[in-house]
């Protein structure tokens, strides 16, 4: 898919204040890591739709993100600096992941194996397939929808289909999962919601964590904690069972791991923050709906 219509103000807002703070070691991450956070976001699509990943991903020198064949080989390809500022633009990390699970879907529905570009029917299907994945790892509609309602036109064009048809297709695709799930459990749905208008940066409604100046080493740690909603800061688990984030001013504890009487579940985050995580004996995390939102590295 191309975003070029949209480029020139997208990555104009790299230069805003970020919503968030980008959580490192060092005061900024490394390429390595960004690599490894979008690694491990196209593993969690993967997984949710249950197929092997018979392509490569690559961060490369491209204007945005592409599904291609070169040589008889299958890639993704994303430029680092695109995605990040569609999750500023968005004040949202499913951004992001919506545009790589939208050039997945490129590959999974065989628009790569023909020669004639872009076409809105191939991009319909890719958005479907985007809002399908997103609401299978957690996301809500709105969150589905964001990057696509900040990059797409208002009219269909030779390649692209208008803005409401993608709308749409993202929230069929996300519907159809929601209906999967929810055939199968009988908890609360999460927010059904789509986007009336262009999204307004979130108010801040729980305390938040007092940053330490304390310096996290590898001795302190047990394990990586990833959750797929920000998969390029870093949260770990400490030897005093505290989930803590590493900022660039110093190190958040969020919260502390304690002990559940589901066999299931057996260990949950209870934090004064955020909602409570639930954590299976295999390092998964999941919300109290029991969406996968993360695990243990």
């Amino acid at each position: 898919m191309r975003y070029l219509h949209k480029l020139p103000v997208i990555l104009g807002l790299v230069l805003l204040p970020l919503l968030g703070q980008s959580a490192a070691l060092s005061p900024k991450p490394s390429p390595a890591t960004e690599v490894q956070g979008a690694r491990d976001i196209v593993q969690e699509i993967i997984q949710v739709v249950g197929l092997k990943a018979r392509f490569e991903l690559r961060a490369a020198d491209i204007e945005n993100a592409a599904a291609v064949i070169y040589n008889g080989n299958r890639y993704i390809l994303y430029n680092e600096d695109f995605l990040a500022a569609i999750n500023n633009a968005v004040h949202t990390d499913w951004g992001g992941v919506s545009i790589l699970a939208h050039e997945i879907g490129h590959h999974l529905n065989g628009h790569t194996l023909t020669r004639s570009g872009s076409n809105p029917a191939d991009e319909l299907e890719a958005d479907e397939f985007s809002g399908f994945v997103l609401r299978k790892m957690g996301a809500s509609l709105a969150e589905a929808q964001a990057a696509i309602n900040l990059l797409s036109e208002e009219r269909t064009s030779r390649t692209h289909p208008g803005r409401s048809y993608r709308m749409a297709a993202i929230s069929k695709g996300w519907k159809d999962a929601d209906s999967q799930l929810m055939a199968s459990s009988q908890k609360p749905r999460p927010d059904q919601r789509a986007i009336a208008s262009r999204p307004q940066p979130a108010q801040q409604q729980r305390q938040q964590p007092q940053v330490q100046r304390a310096v996290l080493t590898s001795q302190d740690v047990i394990t990586r904690v990833y959750f797929t909603s920000a998969p390029n800061e870093q949260f770990y688990l400490t030897k005093k069972l505290q989930l803590v984030q590493v900022t660039n001013q110093g190190v958040k504890v969020l919260g502390k791991l304690s002990r559940t009487n589901n066999p299931d579940y057996p260990y949950y985050f209870e934090s004064e923050y955020m909602q409570p995580l639930f954590i299976s004996e295999k390092g998964t995390v999941v919300n109290k709906r029991g969406q996968r939102v993360g695990y243990f590295t």
